[in-house]
């Protein structure tokens, strides 16, 4: 099987990792594949943010659980977080996100990586608390966050899990 389609056939979120960092070659390759990806109109109007000091991590960690009235919300201890944020006025910033996020995704995968979409953010992005925390990351004020990649090797391996979802051919 070509070892792209596998790649994305394999490809499973990851909720608990192990304690050990990711390589800053393979952080940059990640992060070359999330610039690589489709936009709208080719504009480009994201920032990839890394963020790989455990501290810092929690401190959004608990900047989101306290917004959102979950105590103990701590983004599964990934080794790093990817956080991808586009112009609040770009016309196609949540889609530019997305397809730079699933870029992140199975390149990290193809890596031995693990990987999950944290999604927590998009709607409290400018919530005092949550500002204060990602200008500290240098994310203009100007950018909105519409997902995040947390990183790592996984604790154990996923499982296999079946795929529903309807399919119509038209001919």
């Amino acid at each position: 099987m070509n070892e792209t389609i596998q790649t994305i056939l394999t490809r499973r979120s990851i909720r608990a990792f192990q304690d050990r960092p990711i390589p800053a070659g393979d952080m940059k390759l990640i992060v070359q594949a999330a610039l690589h990806a489709p936009s709208g109109m080719g504009y480009q109007t994201w920032q990839f943010t890394v963020v790989s000091n455990p501290e810092k991590i929690q401190k959004l960690a608990k900047a989101i659980a306290a917004k959102l009235g979950r105590d103990g919300y701590d983004m599964y201890r990934p080794a790093a977080l990817i956080i991808p944020s586009n112009l609040k006025e770009s016309r196609f910033g949540k889609e530019d996100n997305a397809c730079a996020l699933e870029n992140i995704f199975l390149a990290a995968h193809s890596l031995g990586i693990g990987s999950v979409w944290i999604n927590q953010l998009q709607g409290i992005c400018d919530e005092p608390g949550i500002r204060s925390v990602l200008r500290e990351f240098q994310i203009p004020d100007d950018h909105v966050v519409y997902g995040m990649a947390a990183l790592g090797y996984a604790a154990a391996e996923p499982g296999e899990k079946e795929r529903i979802g309807k399919v119509v051919e038209i001919s």
